[in-house]
């Protein structure tokens, strides 16, 4: 078995790294004094959540993290596994448009960081994912040479 290129491991722990933030983010918002301490915009959208926008965001986080281990043991699953985060993260931002359509102004950063950049992540994610299986999809464990 080829050693695999050092990039495929950056690119797995990266996004293992914003994935487990993001889980911990989810776990975090569980903690009323945590959720008083946020922001009002922030807080507009953790309270009253449905509990779809809510399974969105754990199915988004926890997959995502999922996914990059998968990835990195070279398991075809990772595709689907990162394709269910993006549907969970898109679902995320759809309850957030959904607060700012009730009225609560986000600011262009809250904006970006909360709904743009998730996307291109999972995005990116799935993308190399792709690449990366269809290119070493022969083998048990991706094999990526360096």
């Amino acid at each position: 078995m080829n050693k695999k290129h050092w990039s495929f491991w950056l690119v797995c722990l990266l996004g293992l790294v914003w994935n487990v933030g993001g889980a911990a983010n989810y776990l975090m918002q569980t903690s009323i004094e945590f959720v008083n301490s946020l922001p009002a915009t922030h807080q507009a959208i953790i309270f009253d959540r449905p509990a779809w926008a809510t399974a969105g965001f754990a199915v988004g986080v926890f997959g995502g993290a999922l996914g990059c281990v998968l990835l990195m043991l070279g398991q075809r699953a990772c595709l689907l596994v990162f394709l269910l985060s993006l549907a969970g993260i898109v679902a995320t931002v759809i309850h957030m448009m959904n607060v700012a359509i009730s009225g609560v102004k986000f600011s262009v950063f809250e904006t970006v960081v909360m709904g743009v950049i998730p996307i291109i992540v999972a995005l990116a994610l799935l993308a190399y994912a792709r690449h990366a299986v269809a290119k070493y999809s022969g083998r048990s464990a991706l094999a990526i040479e360096s």
